[in-house]
């Protein structure tokens, strides 16, 4: 049996492939379990690894930082190509209000470890670890383990101690700080219904249809291509009938008459105005256009070839050189205006209506292949990170730091990622890939990192929460993670009015925190805790990051 303890023991590769899989699988198990409706979910490997440590069971040093920062390389960089197409996009309008409360919670935080740092005299590596697990925030951890690493060379393992007892506590301090404003504000979740369905109709950016009799004099005669330069708004005119009933595809130099009837594409807040210069609003359904020729079909055709990638739709003259009309493009579930000047993107998929044939071309212009899609596109991936990490190693120097401040394995990545993710189209670079593929990466990654930095932290963990005041850690980790929420929840709802359903997507999002996002879903009903983590999550996630490092550097 001398091999079984050797292959559980020792230090050979075969020993640490095993043991990382063991404290995933058993992680992974275990975060199944719900207790009142809330799990700790993969945080779980973390405590596994911790736990088999104690008990002896570690891995080469050298093996583990590397699968660590691997592991957390895989993670940052396949959140910043989720969140990058959306990242610049999240500053508009109600997203920048969100943003700034989101990072008012962020500098809060900061500021209340500081003070907790000053009165309590703990170490700052401690007192990092403590914040980073008070947030639920592992990248952060990451980049304050890294920071540490770059500055003395060693692991750091007091961080991931700290991050292990803030952990739980900090999930549930999240959690009832969301349940605590309800109760404070006395919410009412079917009147945040009603508001929040209300403000969406005010809102709503996507695209519909509509039909439209034309009665303005000053269009009659005009080209449509002139139509279009007349009025300020973005529309697709896609079939027009005709007062002699004959039905054609709308084509830029179609001439439009008194009394035609036009079936037209825009967004709903710029119906009112696209109607009231056209004409008159007719009721003419979309199944009555489809019946007045049968010849005229309407398909989505998804965009799959590389060449089409960053291209602006007007460039493919699909109109005059197939007899098609493009509708929309729909992008992520969002149906957006197929205006000549919008840019494609891999993974789009266009409403084209034109005869079938006509159709069939368009296909093979834009690939329709959906085996293209599951095809990995490696390339963005490996260059981002490589790309990543050079960023993340260049020091930037900043007045009255001694050490040079970087982005490291974790921020470096990250902030490549979500430019990648944004720009890579405009610059032909196919970064789509399929929400599964990246889900898959993310998880591997969080979970080679978690499961090191338990392995890392296990080692005299007991010792620290029994005997050296770990348990004071812990309330430590539930201050800095309640009263910064608390604090900008009431200002959030009392000054700015802000829907209690995003509030609970700005609170989740504001620490990075997927269980607290969960629970928020679970009680809403709606997406609308997801619009809000989504929004505040990538300059959060950057926040976080830095202000880890800067907290191990500075203090």
């Amino acid at each position: 049996m001398e091999w079984l303890h050797e292959l559980l023991f020792g230090t050979g590769i075969g020993h640490s492939i095993l043991l990382v899989a063991i404290v995933i699988f058993v992680g992974i198990f275990l975060g199944k379990i719900k207790v009142a409706g809330i799990s700790l979910g993969i945080t779980w490997i973390l405590f596994v690894g911790i736990i088999l440590s104690h008990f002896g069971m570690r891995m080469d040093p050298h093996a583990l930082h590397f699968l660590k920062e691997f592991g957390l390389i895989l993670f940052v960089y396949s959140v910043g190509l989720q969140v990058g197409p959306g990242f610049f996009s999240s500053f508009k309008k109600g997203g920048i209000r969100l943003n700034l409360l989101a990072v008012s919670i962020v500098l809060l935080g900061v500021v209340i470890t500081c003070i907790l740092y000053a009165v309590t005299g703990l170490p700052v590596t401690t007192m990092v670890g403590i914040l980073s697990g008070a947030v639920t925030n592992t990248p952060g951890l990451g980049a304050a383990q890294q920071a540490y690493f770059d500055m003395t060379g060693q692991e750091g393992s007091e961080i991931a101690m700290g991050y292990a007892v803030a952990y739980p506590l900090g999930v549930i301090g999240i959690i009832g700080a969301i349940i605590l404003i309800r109760y404070i504000f006395r919410i009412s979740f079917a009147q945040e219904t009603e508001n929040a369905q209300n403000a969406l109709e005010e809102k709503e950016a996507r695209a519909t249809h509509v039909s439209i009799l034309v009665r303005n004099p000053a269009l009659f005669g005009k080209e449509i291509c002139e139509v279009a330069r007349l009025i300020d708004k973005k529309f697709v005119i896609s079939r027009v009938l005709h007062v002699d009933h004959t039905l054609e595809i709308a084509h830029s130099h179609t001439p439009l008459k008194e009394g035609d009837k036009l079936f037209v594409i825009a967004a709903n807040q710029d119906l009112d105005a696209i109607i009231a210069f056209i004409g008159e609003r007719i009721e003419m359904h979309r199944s009555e256009w489809e019946q007045l020729d049968s010849k005229l079909v309407s398909k989505r055709i998804m965009i799959t070839r590389s060449e089409i990638n960053g291209k602006i739709l007007g460039q493919l003259h699909l109109r005059g050189g197939f007899g098609v009309n493009v509708t929309r493009v729909n992008r992520a579930g969002v149906d957006l205006v197929a205006s000549p000047g919008l840019e494609l993107q891999i993974g789009d998929r266009v409403t084209v209506v034109g005869t079938e044939e006509s159709i069939k071309g368009v296909e093979k212009i834009l690939g329709n292949s959906l085996r293209r899609l599951r095809e990995p596109n490696l390339v963005p991936i490996f260059l981002g990170i490589a790309l990543g990490i050079l960023l993340g190693s260049i020091p930037i120097s900043f007045p009255g730091i001694p050490q040079s401040v970087k982005l490291g394995l974790a921020g470096g990545p990250l902030v490549v990622a979500i430019l990648i993710g944004k720009f890579g189209p405009h610059y032909k670079l196919v970064t789509y890939t399929t929400m599964s593929a990246n889900l898959m990466l993310r998880e591997i990654g969080i979970s080679l990192f978690l499961a090191c930095v338990g392995l890392d932290a296990g080692v005299g963990f007991v010792d620290t929460v029994v005997h050296e005041g770990g348990f004071a850690w812990i309330g430590y980790g539930f201050i800095i993670t309640f009263i910064p929420l608390i604090i900008v929840g009431i200002i959030a709802r009392w000054c700015y009015k802000i829907n209690y359903f995003t509030l609970m997507g700005l609170i989740a999002g504001s620490t990075t925190d997927p269980p607290a996002l969960a629970y928020a879903n679970g009680v809403a009903g709606n997406d609308m805790p997801a619009v809000g983590y989504a929004t505040v999550y990538p300059l959060t996630m950057f926040l976080r990051v830095l202000t880890a490092q800067l907290l191990i550097l500075v203090l």
